[in-house]
């Protein structure tokens, strides 16, 4: 259901939504974590096109929004495993519902 109308309230929801998953690699990353924990070279691989500094960045974003955590275990060197949060993963049924599009707009596009 499409929530319609100009309520104020409505639109900072979605002003809030939208800057803490802005940009192009914030849903690629927590779709690439949706599935299991990852180090920083995993999250790289899965998300083909990032550069390091972007996906540091970013990582930090959302972790400072708490959808991911960083766990930092005792080894030597230190080993940093990234996970989904459990706010994360309410944002599994967004990340489905953008997959099944993507698809409909692929073949729509392609004609």
């Amino acid at each position: 259901m499409l929530i319609k109308g100009g309520c104020p309230k409505t639109a900072l929801s979605i002003k809030d939504a939208l800057e803490a998953l802005e940009g192009r690699w914030k849903l690629l990353i927590l779709f690439s974590l949706s599935a299991e924990n990852k180090r920083f070279n995993e999250i790289s691989k899965a998300v083909t096109g990032i550069t390091d500094k972007t996906l540091s960045k970013e990582l930090k974003s959302l972790e400072s929004n708490q959808l991911i955590k960083r766990t930092v275990y005792d080894t030597f060197p230190p080993t940093i495993e990234y996970s989904i949060t459990e706010h994360g993963k309410s944002l599994e049924n967004v990340l489905n519902e953008l997959h099944y599009w993507g698809l409909l707009h692929r073949q729509k596009m392609l004609g």
